[in-house]
């Protein structure tokens, strides 16, 4: 049973969530951060694609895996896992039996699926004409590939950010994603916002509406300054590795031992590196003076500045050209983050009682929130955890009607696993 949602910014509201894999699940693990109950619906007996994307996958209390990976792990807390057999006519009527109470309904299916099963905006607004329905997909509820499936890496490809990350040919370099699934994190941003600007909306009219974000659409709305360039100059933009295509230096530079970031951004915070480098003409060269003419010039510079750098190690080059106010930082790996004390402080990892493992390492929201802060109330579930009480709460089953429909197939009551393939 989740723990009842604390007087956060969406405290009383109650989200129906359809979603898997990652944008959905990211979207929905935000309102319910923010106060939101949030019911995800997944398949009895499998859930969520992601339940089963591992290792690792989290241990429980005797060392033995589990059926909850990391992945998972990622994007559902604060949510109730019911399972419900969709494809069933019961499962069904279930499902838009919870839609009429809800506010909010998320669904990631390609287009058409859930229409056929009675169960897309317009069958359900009838129901609920209060009801804000968020659909996400690959690429979007109209044009010529809203048939298509759509994933991260695909859209990373399609949607230009790999043309633009990793080095240079010349360099040994290819193109290349972002180590996380950064187009499915965007996407469940822009869905959270868009269902936010929703709720707004329906304050003032009452009525609820239909959302449609792709995941394509997201990620060319974050090519930001790249894409406009080219929209302004018409020159595609090639790899820079770490280097950036308007600011110079702003990149990655080797110490004596390893390697540091320096993100000089204006004229004056160059000139003070060049001091600090005991380099002080480079910052009166006429070719390198302002940062137009260091972007002009970045292949003569950009080596001239890795002879420089190489002399002192990556701690000595941030300490002195902190103490002058010249940005520069660490490459930390995982481990460094989560022991860094700044993000310690900040409660970027945090720690929830977990049925399985005892308790479980999790990130924390970076949403601070002076009146309404976000609450860490439940550990993401385990598949069908919270379908008893769930139903019984929002439709008023009884427990014989749950058995029955456990019975049939229709439900999954769930139960902690102790084995991944269990």
């Amino acid at each position: 049973m989740q723990t009842p949602p604390e007087q956060g910014a969406l405290s009383g509201l109650v989200v129906l969530d359809l979603s898997r894999i990652l944008a959905g699940p990211t979207c929905t693990q935000i309102l319910g951060d923010l106060g939101a109950e949030v019911i995800k619906i997944e398949r009895p007996g499998r859930g969520d694609d992601t339940r089963g994307w591992g290792p690792p996958f989290l241990k429980d209390t005797e060392g033995n895996e589990t059926a909850e990976s990391a992945y998972y792990l990622s994007s559902n807390r604060n949510k109730s896992s019911v399972a419900i057999d969709l494809a069933s006519d019961e499962g069904q009527a279930l499902i838009a039996g919870l839609a009429e109470k809800a506010d909010i309904f998320v669904e990631n299916f390609k287009v058409g699926d859930l229409k056929r099963r009675g169960l897309d905006y317009e069958t359900l607004k009838l129901r609920n004409p209060r009801l804000i329905y968020c659909s996400i997909s690959g690429f979007g509820q109209t044009g010529p590939y809203a048939h298509r499936a759509g994933y991260d890496f695909l859209i990373q490809g399609m949607g230009g950010i790999m043309s633009l990350t990793g080095f240079p040919d010349e360099e040994g370099g290819t193109e290349t994603k972002c180590g996380t699934g950064i187009a499915d994190v965007m996407c469940g941003m822009y869905a959270t916002v868009s269902i936010l600007a929703a709720l707004n909306h329906r304050h003032v009219s009452g009525e609820g509406q239909h959302i449609d974000i792709s995941l394509l659409d997201a990620q060319v709305s974050w090519l930001i300054n790249q894409g406009v360039a080219h929209l302004i100059s018409g020159i595609v933009p090639g790899r820079l590795g770490n280097g950036h295509p308007t600011i110079v230096p702003y990149e990655t530079f080797p110490g004596a031992d390893q390697a540091f970031t320096l993100a000089v951004g204006n004229d004056s915070q160059f000139r003070k590196f060049c001091t600090v480098a005991g380099a002080a003409e480079l910052a009166d060269d006429p070719l390198f003076a302002k940062n137009s003419d260091r972007v002009r010039n970045r292949k003569k510079l950009i080596p001239l500045l890795r002879q420089l750098t190489i002399k002192k190690s990556a701690a000595d080059w941030i300490r002195v050209l902190e103490d002058v106010g010249v940005p520069c930082g660490p490459v930390n790996d995982l481990q460094q983050v989560f022991t860094d004390p700044q993000i310690l402080h900040r409660g970027m990892k945090i720690d929830l009682p977990h049925p399985v493992s005892g308790s479980v390492g999790l990130i924390g929201s970076p949403i601070k929130l002076e009146k309404t802060p976000v609450s860490y109330r439940n550990a993401p579930p385990v598949l069908g955890a919270d379908t008893a009480d769930v139903l019984s709460r929002h439709l008023n089953l009884s427990a014989g009607q749950i058995s029955d429909l456990v019975q049939k197939g229709v439900l999954d009551t769930g139960a902690p696993t102790s084995h991944k393939d269990s």
